[in-house]
């Protein structure tokens, strides 16, 4: 399968298909195909996992296409301004993302529900208790709010992000929570009382762009409805 994303900040991936090769994304996530593209819609795994992905953001069923009689094409574009990260996976490598993030993938790609242990980090990390996990082999299409910013983290060594930068990391990447020392700091300083921690090792992907903070930017500006 090739590829390539186009459409600077409002993007898309155009993947072009080998007869009877097979991608599939949840359930009204293709923009475009040729006619010989087929498509089925199913509970992708069963109930428990349908339910599973519904709680990570994405929908109850998945659809599969898959290239008949010859070479296909097909695009997905992204529901909201920001970055296509395309990531290839070995056999039984695992990311880690944020609820909502999974584009597409090809079929040998498993989405799965990934649930934060921690009670701090999902109360107060604000990624939430339930993210999503994604396991090769194949090669699967992120969502990145606004532009992508990646660090390779050695082991042991921190990073402290703000609520919601956090878009996609190694499974060996730690996530945890930590206090906003000093009280100034805490009330004055804009960031609230917590910061999300991550610890190495492993690769890990920031957003510049959070949609959280662009819509909480855009509600004071929105007209209030008449009472």
């Amino acid at each position: 399968m090739r590829y390539t994303i186009q459409g600077g900040q409002l993007p898309v991936a155009i993947c072009e298909l080998e007869a009877g090769e097979e991608m599939f994304t949840e359930s009204g996530g293709m923009s475009w195909m040729s006619g010989n593209v087929a498509m089925s819609t199913n509970m992708e795994g069963g109930l428990m996992k349908g339910f599973g992905r519904m709680f990570s953001g994405e929908s109850l069923f998945m659809a599969t296409y898959r290239a008949e009689g010859g070479p296909g094409l097909i695009a997905f574009a992204s529901s909201f301004p920001g970055s296509i990260v395309p990531v290839e996976l070995q056999a039984g490598q695992s990311l880690v993302c944020q609820k909502k993030s999974f584009l597409a993938a090809t079929r040998t790609v498993t989405l799965a529900m990934h649930f934060q242990k921690k009670l701090g980090a999902g109360f107060f990390g604000g990624e939430g208790f339930v993210m999503q996990r994604i396991t090769g082999p194949g090669i699967a299409f992120i969502e990145i709010d606004g532009s992508a910013i990646e660090y390779d983290l050695q082991p042991g060594q921190m990073m402290k992000v703000d609520t919601g930068h956090v878009a996609m990391m190694d499974a060996s990447v730690n996530l945890d929570i930590t206090t906003v020392k000093g009280f100034k700091n805490a009330l004055f300083g804009g960031e609230g009382l917590f910061l999300t921690t991550i610890s190495g090792p492993g690769h890990v992907w920031l957003q510049s762009m959070p949609i959280e903070n662009v819509a909480k930017n855009i509600i004071p500006f929105l007209p209030e409805k008449n009472k």
